[in-house]
């Protein structure tokens, strides 16, 4: 059994689409981050950098029988290569479903959390922050529209965690921050698609009990 310990963020999403795509079993733990149940001294344990995902594999086969797994890139590879699925095992495919993982990483997973904070969570709004994120989220977009417009998906021909990985940041922006895919076509194309799969519409569904 999976400990998937998320919150209704972006973030969060990322490992209930991904658990919903495998078809794994899993017991979803909200972290209300809002009321910093990330602090506490048990989560801590879990992921001592004190953020959301993070996953406990009860029944991981190794000598101790528990896996423990925080930062999404490395959780979602742990699923993939413990299903054999979502990303292919070896070669130069891996690396480039790898590279669009790491592009939600550095990109825009970070780029995109802080134009929500600027524009959403802020006490005071700071029109230089706004405007500074605002377009570099923009040109993350870009990015993401030239490539889909390469490739059917971020990886390749097939969905993988690479589309796992950047959907929900994306979707995000364009639903909560005004960023327009009337200029992306492809980005459009593909958060339609994405968005679309049975798995990502009951992991976007869930909410804590």
């Amino acid at each position: 059994m999976i400990d998937a310990y998320v919150w209704t963020t972006p973030n969060g999403e990322k490992l209930l689409i991904a658990l919903e795509e495998l078809g794994i079993p899993y017991t979803p733990h909200w972290i209300n981050i809002g009321k910093g149940e990330q602090d506490t001294a048990a989560f801590r344990r879990i992921n001592p950098n004190g953020k959301i995902p993070a996953l406990v594999d009860r029944s991981s086969g190794d000598a101790t029988g528990t896996v423990a797994i925080f930062e999404s890139l490395a959780v979602l590879v742990y699923l993939a290569d413990k299903t054999g699925k979502l990303m292919p095992k070896a070669g130069p495919e891996r690396y480039v479903v790898l590279e669009w993982m790491a592009f939600n990483v550095g990109g825009t997973g970070p780029m995109t959390g802080q134009l929500a904070h600027f524009a959403k969570f802020a006490k005071e709004k700071v029109p230089y922050a706004i405007e500074r994120y605002t377009k570099e989220v923009e040109r993350l977009h870009d990015v993401l529209d030239k490539r889909l417009g390469e490739s059917k998906f971020l990886g390749g021909d097939s969905y993988s965690m690479a589309d796992v990985m950047n959907f929900s940041w994306a979707k995000g922006a364009v639903d909560n921050f005004g960023l327009s895919t009337d200029t992306r076509p492809n980005l459009k194309r593909w958060l339609d698609e994405v968005g679309a799969r049975p798995a990502v519409i009951k992991a976007r569904a869930l909410e804590p009990a």
